[in-house]
């Protein structure tokens, strides 16, 4: 084979392997029910069956609500906080950044529980003040609640780096010409921040209708049930029901492009070129008599949605009994003893999780660096196709790649396959985090001039020297920083840990899980805290890597 065509043969390939294969073998299951039987008799007879399930209304139904109401919450909390923060000196505005990134980078089924220590019946708000808000966690705005907790940072950093960039400079231009300053506000700002806020609420409705964690935890114990509860169930209640599994993953998928179809229509033309190629300095506002009312908002929010949780996970993890409640002498450090107890399960599942974390940032950082070199800089024949092979699992929920694992890998047929060993999982990982390489190399190669490589290629380099001796040392601190994210985010990941886990084989996120039902919620919580330890100090490295890049 050419030297010129290894690396596109090999991307490729390992894209079709990765992507490809599991998204195919959802659609196949779906429109042939009988395909595990090795017939395509009766196709789209499960999308009928589907149909007329009787709960099946009641899925569609509450995935729907679920999502609308998150994106209307996020709406609510993150559009103003957003505009604050973009058109005005707001004080510490550095740390109220980095305080609303926190809630984005807990999992959300960690989220879930710290806020059912909280809220639940004889819980920490009820020790403390005496309130009983266990009605309301347990219910569809009580999930709503929760999910937007976690999402709105999405729409805050959306919002304000919109804003900010364009939307103070020419409000200030409609004030000279004679516009109060909320018409300048609503004719001026808010357009301008159209594209960004559409985009950041498609974003917190894909991301909550896709979740499993939170409904999960508490839609079970409300009667609140969604399509990916409902994924789970046919796969978890016997007889196994794949045909119906995969019928409502497509119909999941489908949800989801049709809000993305929905966002482009919004936004179609409405697109405003306001740079003109000098920088312009950005002076934000002052706040004025307004100044400790924002500090208050801004303070409350952070309560809600940092403080409470955090507090809730390390007082648990600290607390003998939650039965003993909160008091000094129900303090201990048992549960983290236990956690390096040689003879348990937590050291293997931490060390299972950071194995395969680490894994599939080396895997997704090769392959997410050769599809944005061949997209981006070589600009191949078949471009297109990587790139949105590549991108794809952007729109995957997590229980869809599960599932498609599952049913293209336990097959007869395969003489060898990764199902039933940990393998599954780092196939699994890669195809739902590849996009992160992917995007942050796209777009630091976009910012390289093409006559780099071409010069390498003139004075005799190959294609494959060109990109180790000249492109990667650039791109380098993005890629890094997009491998330390995939590593953060990997090393908690829940819902296909959940499913496709072989027997023997424990993930952080599964060994919290499930000490969470079996009881254990001490236990659960110390590791629960070492994990968010982790993924905070990972995180906050990989953005002071990419913040050096753009110096």
């Amino acid at each position: 084979m050419n030297k010129n065509t290894l690396l596109p043969v090999f991307t490729g390939g390992a894209l079709l392997f990765l992507v490809a294969v599991p998204v195919t073998f959802v659609l196949l299951q779906a429109i042939f029910p009988h395909l595990d039987r090795g017939t395509f008799n009766a196709p789209f007879s499960a999308f009928g069956k589907l149909f007329a399930d009787a709960q099946f209304p009641t899925l569609l139904s509450g995935t729907l609500r679920l999502g609308l109401g998150v994106a209307l919450a996020t709406a609510l909390i993150g559009i103003p906080l957003g505009t604050l923060r973009g058109l005005f000196a707001l004080p510490y505005a550095a740390l109220w950044d980095a305080l609303f990134l926190i809630p984005f980078l807990f999992p959300p089924y960690l989220a879930a529980l710290a806020w059912m220590l909280a809220l639940q019946s004889h819980g920490y708000v009820q020790q403390l003040l005496g309130v009983n808000l266990n009605n309301l966690l347990f219910s569809m705005p009580g999930m709503v609640m929760v999910m937007t907790m976690n999402v709105f940072p999405v729409v805050y950093f959306a919002i304000s780096r919109s804003m900010a960039a364009s939307g103070s400079r020419l409000a200030d231009v409609a004030r000279v010409h004679g516009a109060g300053p909320w018409r300048a506000f609503f004719r001026i700002s808010v357009p301008l921040a159209l594209p960004s806020t559409a985009s950041s609420l498609l974003l917190a409705f894909t991301l909550s209708i896709e979740e499993y964690g939170v409904p999960a935890a508490l839609g079970t114990r409300s009667g609140v049930e969604v399509l990916t509860t409902g994924i789970e169930q046919r796969l978890a209640d016997w007889p196994i029901d794949m045909p119906g599994a995969a019928g409502l993953s497509v119909i999941l998928v489908a949800i989801a492009c049709c809000a993305y179809w929905v966002q482009r229509a919004l936004v179609a033309g409405k697109d405003v070129e306001t740079t003109s190629g000098k920088p312009i300095a950005v002076v934000p506002k002052p706040l004025g008599r307004a100044r400790f009312l924002v500090l208050a908002l801004f303070s409350l929010v952070a309560l809600t949605a940092v403080g409470l949780p955090l507090a809730s996970i390390f007082v648990t993890a600290f607390s003998r009994t939650l039965s003993g409640g909160l008091g000094v002498n129900n303090l201990t450090l048992g549960h983290y003893k236990a956690l390096f107890d040689l003879q348990g399960d937590a050291l293997g599942a931490l060390g299972t999780s950071l194995s395969l974390a680490l894994g599939t940032a080396l895997v997704v950082g090769v392959v997410g660096l050769l599809a944005a070199w061949l997209v981006v800089a070589r600009r191949i024949r078949f471009a297109a196709c990587i790139d949105a092979l590549s991108l794809l699992p952007a729109a995957l929920p997590g229980i869809v790649v599960g599932v498609g694992l599952i049913l293209a890998w336990n097959r007869s047929f395969w003489p060898v396959t990764p199902y039933n060993t940990w393998g599954i999982l780092l196939l699994a990982y890669c195809c739902l985090l590849l996009p992160y390489p992917v995007r942050y190399v796209s777009a630091a190669m976009r910012q390289i001039g093409n006559n780099l490589e071409a010069s390498a290629r003139v004075h005799g380099a190959s294609a494959a020297q060109a990109l180790r001796l000249i492109l990667l040392p650039l791109v380098w601190p993005s890629l890094l920083a997009s491998m330390m994210m995939v590593f953060a985010v990997a090393s908690r990941e829940l819902v296909t840990s959940l499913l496709l886990a072989p027997a023997g084989v424990e993930t952080v996120s599964v060994f919290v899980w499930r000490q969470f039902e079996q009881g254990s919620v001490g236990d659960g919580m110390a590791m629960a805290s070492l994990a968010i330890a982790l993924t905070l100090m990972v995180m906050f490295l990989a953005v002071r890597l990419q913040n050096r890049r753009l110096y």
